[in-house]
């Protein structure tokens, strides 16, 4: 019973916030702040078997790396980091910009995405605004 509380209590303030196409949202007299940010799955592009030589591949991927830090420096992307095994989910992003739009310009910033050893999905992800992981 009280997952289907839980959900239900969800899928309200999932409903509120994006029923209302705002980047945030506050709920109980101001105590609790949604925002959404936008989460990114990294999957295996449509080139990656492609692209075999060693020497570009690890081209590729000190660009991926050093635009990934540059992106942190500037706040758009607050989280990254790849997933541990060998599947086509290679990774995950969690960016704070204001549209997808945004999002995709930025993405395809990085040298990986652009030569398809990485693809992408976006999805509006909605958190408490200012989470923290500890």
């Amino acid at each position: 019973m009280k997952y289907i509380i839980c959900f239900l209590f969800s899928l309200t303030i999932y409903n509120t916030a994006v029923g209302q196409n705002k980047t945030e949202k506050t709920f109980k007299d101001g105590e609790y702040t949604m925002k959404q940010y936008y989460f990114v799955m990294l999957t295996k592009g449509e080139r990656r078997n492609e692209i075999t030589e060693t020497a570009i591949i690890n081209k590729l991927q000190a660009g991926h790396l050093a635009n990934i830090g540059k992106l942190a420096k500037e706040g758009k992307i607050l989280v990254a980091g790849p997933f541990g095994d060998d599947g086509n989910w290679r990774g995950i992003f969690i960016f704070d910009c204001e549209r997808k739009e945004e999002v995709e310009q930025l993405l395809n910033t990085d040298p990986a995405i652009a030569a398809g050893r990485l693809a992408y999905e976006i999805h509006p992800w909605w958190t408490a605004k200012n989470a923290v992981f500890k």
